[in-house]
């Protein structure tokens, strides 16, 4: 057992059968991010890959563009904060986004999320492609390191990807913060998103649709569904989304074209 789990005594039923035992229960961690000296918002997380969280959060919500629009960034987890200074003047962010708390759920949560959209959605234009069993294997092989899910049921999963190959998975108890650590690291790693997709657990909600889009990201596979909103997002935005990948069934929602047996 590490830090994103603990254990707690339950009683489990096997049929009308009681049995008392320990199960393993997902860690929910609050961590704030102290931006150029002030408090700017409060994430519930899972204690992992906190650095790379706390940049992507902020790439996401349109507070920088780059890695190197950082001058500093340290986490202390022992006392559940990220300090992160900037190039930008802390004045010049709009005092409505300062000071939030953003829960492990996703949606309205994030309340100010479609603020900072207006600015950071970006239309794609990647021409990567790849085959059904591709999307088949990948989905496989992220279901297969998803320790954490296998143990606890209770965190999502997300994966930067080439169509044969899977550089980098994250997990979380918010689906949309195991995307946002996969937008950290590809900005801290300076990783070309032109010719990789990502491949995800969760529901394909128009929040993570948007954050796609801001990871530049051409092509999304998930084991969830999509919601409609999302689905539009997508069309107009350049994404092909790909969910129900489970066994040997996938379904192909927009841009099919990236889908090579679809050509």
């Amino acid at each position: 057992m590490n830090n994103t789990q603990h254990n707690w005594q339950i009683i489990r039923f096997d049929g009308e059968e009681p049995q008392s035992l320990d199960d393993e229960i997902a860690t929910e961690f609050p961590l704030t991010v102290i931006l150029n000296g002030d408090e700017f918002a409060t994430m519930v997380c899972s204690p992992t890959d906190l650095e790379e969280l706390t940049i992507g959060f902020l790439a996401s919500e349109g507070i920088i563009r780059s890695y190197n629009e950082i001058n500093s960034i340290s986490v202390d987890e022992g006392k559940g904060f990220a300090y992160i200074d900037i190039t930008k003047n802390i004045d010049a962010i709009p005092q409505d986004q300062t000071k939030r708390f953003i829960g492990s759920c996703c949606g309205k949560s994030r309340q100010f999320y479609f603020k900072s959209d207006v600015r950071t959605a970006k239309t794609v234009y990647s021409r990567l492609s790849v085959t059904v069993e591709q999307c088949y294997t990948l989905m496989n092989q992220l279901q297969s390191e998803s320790e954490q899910f296998i143990r606890t049921g209770g965190v999502h999963n997300a994966a930067l990807a080439a169509p044969d190959d899977m550089f980098a998975i994250r997990m979380d108890i918010g689906r949309h913060n195991a995307l946002d650590k996969i937008y950290g690291h590809i900005l801290k790693q300076r990783i070309p998103v032109k010719n990789k997709l990502i491949v995800f657990s969760g529901r394909i909600s128009s929040e993570v649709l948007l954050k796609i889009s801001k990871i530049g990201a051409g092509i999304l596979v998930s084991k969830s569904a999509p919601t409609d909103l999302a689905l539009q997002l997508a069309t107009d935005l350049g994404i092909t989304v790909i969910g129900f990948v489970r066994a040997d069934k996938m379904n192909v929602y927009t841009h099919p074209q990236r889908i090579k047996e679809a050509i």
